[in-house]
Protein backbone atom coordinates (compact mmCIF):
# COMPACT_ATOMS: atom_id res chain seq x y z
CA UNK A 1 0.00 0.00 0.00
CA UNK A 2 2.90 2.38 0.57
CA UNK A 3 3.67 2.23 -3.19
CA UNK A 4 0.22 3.36 -4.33
CA UNK A 5 0.33 6.64 -6.27
CA UNK A 6 -2.99 6.60 -8.18
CA UNK A 7 -6.38 5.26 -7.08
CA UNK A 8 -9.63 4.86 -8.96
CA UNK A 9 -12.60 4.88 -6.59
CA UNK A 10 -15.98 3.69 -7.82
CA UNK A 11 -18.43 5.12 -5.30
CA UNK A 12 -21.91 3.85 -4.46
CA UNK A 13 -24.39 3.88 -1.61
CA UNK A 14 -22.95 0.99 0.41
CA UNK A 15 -20.24 -0.91 -1.52
CA UNK A 16 -17.19 0.93 -2.94
CA UNK A 17 -14.57 -0.47 -5.30
CA UNK A 18 -10.91 0.56 -5.06
CA UNK A 19 -8.30 0.10 -7.79
CA UNK A 20 -4.80 1.40 -7.04
CA UNK A 21 -1.56 1.31 -9.03
CA UNK A 22 2.05 2.07 -8.19
CA UNK A 23 4.47 4.41 -9.95
CA UNK A 24 5.06 2.01 -12.88
CA UNK A 25 1.36 1.26 -13.35
CA UNK A 26 1.31 -2.17 -11.69
CA UNK A 27 -1.84 -3.04 -9.75
CA UNK A 28 -1.21 -2.61 -6.01
CA UNK A 29 -4.76 -2.61 -4.64
CA UNK A 30 -7.98 -4.13 -5.93
CA UNK A 31 -10.66 -4.58 -3.31
CA UNK A 32 -14.15 -3.70 -2.11
CA UNK A 33 -14.91 -1.43 0.84
CA UNK A 34 -18.06 -0.92 2.84
CA UNK A 35 -19.11 2.66 3.34
CA UNK A 36 -17.85 2.82 6.93
CA UNK A 37 -14.44 1.51 5.83
CA UNK A 38 -13.70 4.16 3.17
CA UNK A 39 -12.30 7.00 5.29
CA UNK A 40 -10.26 4.77 7.67
CA UNK A 41 -8.78 2.97 4.63
CA UNK A 42 -7.66 6.17 2.88
CA UNK A 43 -6.45 7.67 6.16
CA UNK A 44 -3.78 4.94 6.23
CA UNK A 45 -2.69 5.52 2.62
CA UNK A 46 0.09 7.99 1.81
CA UNK A 47 -1.02 11.07 -0.12
CA UNK A 48 -1.96 10.00 -3.65
CA UNK A 49 -4.08 10.96 -6.64
CA UNK A 50 -7.68 9.73 -6.38
CA UNK A 51 -10.10 9.74 -9.31
CA UNK A 52 -13.88 9.64 -8.78
CA UNK A 53 -16.73 9.85 -11.26
CA UNK A 54 -18.66 13.11 -10.87
CA UNK A 55 -21.95 11.52 -9.85
CA UNK A 56 -24.17 11.54 -6.75
CA UNK A 57 -22.24 12.14 -3.48
CA UNK A 58 -18.97 12.67 -5.42
CA UNK A 59 -18.47 16.22 -4.10
CA UNK A 60 -18.89 15.01 -0.51
CA UNK A 61 -16.24 12.31 -0.94
CA UNK A 62 -13.93 14.74 -2.72
CA UNK A 63 -14.05 17.07 0.28
CA UNK A 64 -13.60 14.27 2.81
CA UNK A 65 -10.70 12.59 1.02
CA UNK A 66 -9.10 15.94 0.25
CA UNK A 67 -9.13 16.72 3.98
CA UNK A 68 -7.00 13.59 4.50
CA UNK A 69 -4.28 15.06 2.29
CA UNK A 70 -5.09 13.32 -0.99
CA UNK A 71 -5.45 15.01 -4.37
CA UNK A 72 -8.98 14.25 -5.56
CA UNK A 73 -10.18 14.82 -9.12
CA UNK A 74 -13.76 14.38 -10.33
CA UNK A 75 -14.26 13.06 -13.86
CA UNK A 76 -17.47 13.25 -15.91
CA UNK A 77 -18.82 9.67 -16.28
CA UNK A 78 -19.00 9.98 -20.07
CA UNK A 79 -15.23 10.57 -20.15
CA UNK A 80 -14.56 7.42 -18.10
CA UNK A 81 -16.62 5.07 -20.28
CA UNK A 82 -14.06 4.78 -23.14
CA UNK A 83 -11.50 3.40 -20.67
CA UNK A 84 -13.69 0.44 -19.65
CA UNK A 85 -12.06 -2.46 -21.51
CA UNK A 86 -14.79 -5.09 -21.40
CA UNK A 87 -17.95 -5.83 -19.43
CA UNK A 88 -19.58 -3.52 -16.88
CA UNK A 89 -18.91 -4.08 -13.21
CA UNK A 90 -17.54 -2.12 -10.27
CA UNK A 91 -14.00 -3.50 -10.61
CA UNK A 92 -13.84 -2.57 -14.31
CA UNK A 93 -15.22 0.89 -13.56
CA UNK A 94 -12.65 1.53 -10.81
CA UNK A 95 -9.84 0.43 -13.13
CA UNK A 96 -11.12 2.72 -15.88
CA UNK A 97 -11.30 5.67 -13.47
CA UNK A 98 -7.75 4.95 -12.31
CA UNK A 99 -6.52 5.07 -15.90
CA UNK A 100 -8.60 8.06 -16.99
CA UNK A 101 -7.50 10.30 -14.10
CA UNK A 102 -3.86 10.11 -15.25
CA UNK A 103 -4.51 11.24 -18.84
CA UNK A 104 -2.88 14.66 -19.49
CA UNK A 105 -5.80 15.86 -21.66
CA UNK A 106 -8.55 14.71 -19.29
CA UNK A 107 -11.12 17.30 -18.19
CA UNK A 108 -12.24 17.44 -14.60
CA UNK A 109 -15.14 18.80 -12.54
CA UNK A 110 -14.36 21.25 -9.76
CA UNK A 111 -15.48 20.03 -6.33
CA UNK A 112 -18.21 22.15 -4.80
CA UNK A 113 -18.20 23.52 -1.27
CA UNK A 114 -21.06 22.73 1.16
CA UNK A 115 -22.33 26.29 0.69
CA UNK A 116 -22.51 25.91 -3.09
CA UNK A 117 -24.26 22.58 -2.78
CA UNK A 118 -26.74 24.12 -0.33
CA UNK A 119 -27.69 26.75 -2.91
CA UNK A 120 -28.14 24.05 -5.55
CA UNK A 121 -30.37 22.12 -3.14
CA UNK A 122 -32.50 25.25 -2.99
CA UNK A 123 -32.74 25.35 -6.78
CA UNK A 124 -33.54 21.64 -7.10
CA UNK A 125 -36.23 21.86 -4.41
CA UNK A 126 -37.77 24.78 -6.30
CA UNK A 127 -37.78 22.70 -9.49
CA UNK A 128 -39.54 19.86 -7.66
CA UNK A 129 -42.14 22.25 -6.24
CA UNK A 130 -42.75 23.76 -9.69
CA UNK A 131 -43.41 20.28 -11.10
CA UNK A 132 -45.74 19.49 -8.23
CA UNK A 133 -47.67 22.71 -8.87
CA UNK A 134 -48.15 21.76 -12.51
CA UNK A 135 -49.22 18.24 -11.57
CA UNK A 136 -51.74 19.48 -9.00
CA UNK A 137 -53.11 22.12 -11.37
CA UNK A 138 -53.59 19.60 -14.18
CA UNK A 139 -55.14 17.07 -11.81
CA UNK A 140 -57.70 19.59 -10.58
CA UNK A 141 -58.51 20.64 -14.13
CA UNK A 142 -58.86 17.03 -15.28
CA UNK A 143 -61.20 15.98 -12.49
CA UNK A 144 -63.35 19.11 -12.81
CA UNK A 145 -63.66 18.53 -16.56
CA UNK A 146 -65.31 15.17 -15.80
CA UNK A 147 -68.25 17.16 -14.45
CA UNK A 148 -68.36 19.54 -17.41
CA UNK A 149 -66.47 22.34 -15.62
CA UNK A 150 -63.72 23.68 -17.87
CA UNK A 151 -61.81 26.94 -17.34
CA UNK A 152 -59.45 29.00 -19.55
CA UNK A 153 -55.72 28.38 -19.56
CA UNK A 154 -53.71 30.20 -16.93
CA UNK A 155 -53.88 31.05 -13.24
CA UNK A 156 -57.14 32.94 -13.49
CA UNK A 157 -58.86 29.97 -15.06
CA UNK A 158 -57.54 27.64 -12.37
CA UNK A 159 -58.73 30.04 -9.68
CA UNK A 160 -62.23 29.86 -11.15
CA UNK A 161 -62.25 26.09 -10.66
CA UNK A 162 -60.83 26.39 -7.14
CA UNK A 163 -63.57 28.87 -6.28
CA UNK A 164 -66.21 26.37 -7.38
CA UNK A 165 -64.70 23.77 -5.06
CA UNK A 166 -64.47 26.17 -2.11
CA UNK A 167 -68.03 27.42 -2.58
CA UNK A 168 -69.44 23.86 -2.77
CA UNK A 169 -70.89 24.30 -6.24
CA UNK A 170 -73.81 21.84 -6.67
CA UNK A 171 -72.41 20.64 -9.99
CA UNK A 172 -69.52 19.01 -8.09
CA UNK A 173 -70.66 15.94 -6.05
CA UNK A 174 -69.81 16.02 -2.34
CA UNK A 175 -67.47 13.02 -2.52
CA UNK A 176 -65.49 14.57 -5.36
CA UNK A 177 -65.49 18.01 -3.73
CA UNK A 178 -63.88 16.65 -0.54
CA UNK A 179 -61.08 15.02 -2.53
CA UNK A 180 -60.58 18.10 -4.69
CA UNK A 181 -60.36 20.24 -1.54
CA UNK A 182 -57.35 18.13 -0.52
CA UNK A 183 -55.66 18.99 -3.81
CA UNK A 184 -56.52 22.68 -3.46
CA UNK A 185 -55.02 22.81 0.02
CA UNK A 186 -51.88 21.07 -1.20
CA UNK A 187 -51.62 23.46 -4.16
CA UNK A 188 -51.87 26.47 -1.87
CA UNK A 189 -49.11 25.07 0.34
CA UNK A 190 -46.87 24.44 -2.67
CA UNK A 191 -47.43 28.02 -3.86
CA UNK A 192 -46.33 29.37 -0.49
CA UNK A 193 -43.23 27.15 -0.53
CA UNK A 194 -42.32 28.32 -4.04
CA UNK A 195 -42.56 31.95 -2.90
CA UNK A 196 -40.26 31.15 0.03
CA UNK A 197 -37.68 29.45 -2.20
CA UNK A 198 -37.81 32.42 -4.60
CA UNK A 199 -37.14 34.77 -1.69
CA UNK A 200 -34.18 32.70 -0.53
CA UNK A 201 -32.74 32.50 -4.06
CA UNK A 202 -32.96 36.30 -4.43
CA UNK A 203 -31.16 36.67 -1.12
CA UNK A 204 -28.51 34.18 -2.24
CA UNK A 205 -27.90 36.03 -5.52
CA UNK A 206 -27.58 39.42 -3.82
CA UNK A 207 -25.39 38.15 -0.98
CA UNK A 208 -22.32 37.69 -3.19
CA UNK A 209 -20.44 40.37 -5.09
CA UNK A 210 -20.21 38.09 -8.16
CA UNK A 211 -23.95 37.48 -8.10
CA UNK A 212 -24.71 41.19 -8.04
CA UNK A 213 -22.41 41.81 -11.01
CA UNK A 214 -23.97 38.93 -12.95
CA UNK A 215 -27.45 40.38 -12.46
CA UNK A 216 -26.34 43.49 -14.36
CA UNK A 217 -26.29 41.40 -17.58
CA UNK A 218 -29.53 41.70 -19.60
CA UNK A 219 -31.31 38.35 -19.38
CA UNK A 220 -29.70 37.34 -16.09
CA UNK A 221 -31.96 37.54 -13.04
CA UNK A 222 -31.51 36.35 -9.46
CA UNK A 223 -32.36 32.75 -10.39
CA UNK A 224 -29.68 32.44 -13.09
CA UNK A 225 -27.10 34.48 -11.17
CA UNK A 226 -27.49 32.31 -8.09
CA UNK A 227 -27.29 29.10 -10.16
CA UNK A 228 -24.14 30.28 -11.97
CA UNK A 229 -22.34 31.15 -8.74
CA UNK A 230 -23.29 27.80 -7.18
CA UNK A 231 -22.67 25.59 -10.24
CA UNK A 232 -19.49 27.12 -11.65
CA UNK A 233 -17.30 26.50 -8.62
CA UNK A 234 -14.14 27.80 -10.31
CA UNK A 235 -14.72 29.85 -13.48
CA UNK A 236 -10.97 29.97 -14.17
CA UNK A 237 -11.11 26.21 -14.80
CA UNK A 238 -12.55 27.17 -18.21
CA UNK A 239 -9.99 28.65 -20.57
CA UNK A 240 -12.55 30.87 -22.30
CA UNK A 241 -16.20 31.82 -22.35
CA UNK A 242 -16.68 29.48 -25.29
CA UNK A 243 -15.52 26.57 -23.14
CA UNK A 244 -18.13 27.44 -20.54
CA UNK A 245 -20.83 27.69 -23.22
CA UNK A 246 -19.72 24.32 -24.61
CA UNK A 247 -19.83 22.78 -21.13
CA UNK A 248 -23.40 24.03 -20.73
CA UNK A 249 -24.28 22.56 -24.15
CA UNK A 250 -24.92 25.76 -26.13
CA UNK A 251 -22.56 25.11 -29.05
CA UNK A 252 -23.30 23.34 -32.36
CA UNK A 253 -22.93 19.58 -32.58
CA UNK A 254 -20.16 18.61 -34.98
CA UNK A 255 -20.05 15.72 -37.42
CA UNK A 256 -17.00 16.83 -39.40
CA UNK A 257 -14.58 14.71 -41.39
CA UNK A 258 -12.17 15.04 -44.29
CA UNK A 259 -11.82 18.78 -43.89
CA UNK A 260 -15.58 19.33 -44.25
CA UNK A 261 -17.27 21.05 -41.32
CA UNK A 262 -20.79 19.83 -40.62
CA UNK A 263 -22.55 21.64 -37.79
CA UNK A 264 -25.96 20.72 -36.43
CA UNK A 265 -28.11 21.85 -33.54
CA UNK A 266 -26.75 22.48 -30.06
CA UNK A 267 -25.21 19.49 -28.31
CA UNK A 268 -27.43 19.70 -25.19
CA UNK A 269 -24.57 18.25 -23.20
CA UNK A 270 -23.47 19.55 -19.83
CA UNK A 271 -25.68 21.29 -17.30
CA UNK A 272 -29.31 21.07 -18.39
CA UNK A 273 -30.58 23.40 -15.66
CA UNK A 274 -28.19 26.24 -16.51
CA UNK A 275 -28.95 25.82 -20.21
CA UNK A 276 -32.67 26.09 -19.54
CA UNK A 277 -32.25 29.26 -17.46
CA UNK A 278 -29.97 30.86 -20.06
CA UNK A 279 -32.42 30.18 -22.88
CA UNK A 280 -35.32 31.55 -20.82
CA UNK A 281 -33.31 34.69 -20.03
CA UNK A 282 -32.34 35.12 -23.69
CA UNK A 283 -36.00 34.68 -24.71
CA UNK A 284 -36.96 37.62 -22.49
CA UNK A 285 -34.28 39.81 -24.11
CA UNK A 286 -35.37 38.78 -27.62
CA UNK A 287 -39.05 39.48 -26.89
CA UNK A 288 -38.19 42.92 -25.54
CA UNK A 289 -36.02 43.64 -28.59
CA UNK A 290 -38.81 42.63 -30.99
CA UNK A 291 -41.34 44.87 -29.23
CA UNK A 292 -39.23 47.87 -28.23
CA UNK A 293 -36.09 47.63 -30.33
CA UNK A 294 -32.50 47.28 -29.14
CA UNK A 295 -29.19 49.13 -29.42
CA UNK A 296 -27.32 45.89 -30.13
CA UNK A 297 -26.64 45.72 -33.89
CA UNK A 298 -25.48 42.10 -33.54
CA UNK A 299 -28.87 41.01 -32.24
CA UNK A 300 -30.76 43.12 -34.79
CA UNK A 301 -28.87 41.52 -37.69
CA UNK A 302 -29.29 38.03 -36.24
CA UNK A 303 -33.06 38.42 -35.83
CA UNK A 304 -33.28 39.67 -39.42
CA UNK A 305 -31.43 36.63 -40.83
CA UNK A 306 -32.37 33.77 -38.50
CA UNK A 307 -35.54 32.33 -36.93
CA UNK A 308 -36.35 33.66 -33.48
CA UNK A 309 -35.51 30.40 -31.70
CA UNK A 310 -32.10 30.18 -33.37
CA UNK A 311 -31.37 33.78 -32.40
CA UNK A 312 -32.48 33.04 -28.84
CA UNK A 313 -30.05 30.14 -28.44
CA UNK A 314 -27.25 32.20 -29.99
CA UNK A 315 -27.96 34.97 -27.48
CA UNK A 316 -27.97 32.42 -24.64
CA UNK A 317 -24.50 31.35 -25.79
CA UNK A 318 -23.37 34.97 -25.77
CA UNK A 319 -24.80 35.54 -22.28
CA UNK A 320 -22.85 32.52 -21.02
CA UNK A 321 -19.63 33.97 -22.48
CA UNK A 322 -20.32 37.38 -20.94
CA UNK A 323 -21.01 35.72 -17.58
CA UNK A 324 -17.65 33.93 -17.74
CA UNK A 325 -15.86 37.19 -18.55
CA UNK A 326 -17.51 38.95 -15.63
CA UNK A 327 -16.81 36.11 -13.19
CA UNK A 328 -13.12 35.89 -14.13
CA UNK A 329 -12.29 39.58 -14.65
CA UNK A 330 -14.04 41.08 -11.63
CA UNK A 331 -15.64 43.75 -13.82
CA UNK A 332 -19.30 44.69 -14.22
CA UNK A 333 -21.36 44.50 -17.39
CA UNK A 334 -21.05 47.44 -19.79
CA UNK A 335 -23.65 48.05 -22.46
CA UNK A 336 -22.03 48.07 -25.94
CA UNK A 337 -21.55 51.52 -27.45
CA UNK A 338 -23.70 52.26 -30.51
CA UNK A 339 -21.78 52.26 -33.80
CA UNK A 340 -20.71 55.66 -35.10
CA UNK A 341 -22.71 56.99 -38.03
Amino acid sequence: MVNVVTVGLDIAKSVFQVHGVDVVGEVAIRRQLRRAQVLPFFAKLPACLIGIEACATAHYWARELGALGHQVKLIPPSYVKPYVKRQKNDAADAEAICEAVTRPTMRFVEAKSPEQQSVMVLHKVRLTLMRQRIQLSNTIRGHMAEFGLVAPIGREGLQQLIKLVEESDPRVPDEARVCLAFLVAQLQLVNLQILETDRRIRTSARSTEVGRRLMSIPGVGPLLASALVATVANPTAFRSGRNLAAWIGLVPKQNSSGGKDRLGGITKQGDRYLRQLLVVGASAVVRYAERNGTRRPWLVQLLAKRPTKVATVALANKIARIAWAIMTSGESYREPEPAAA
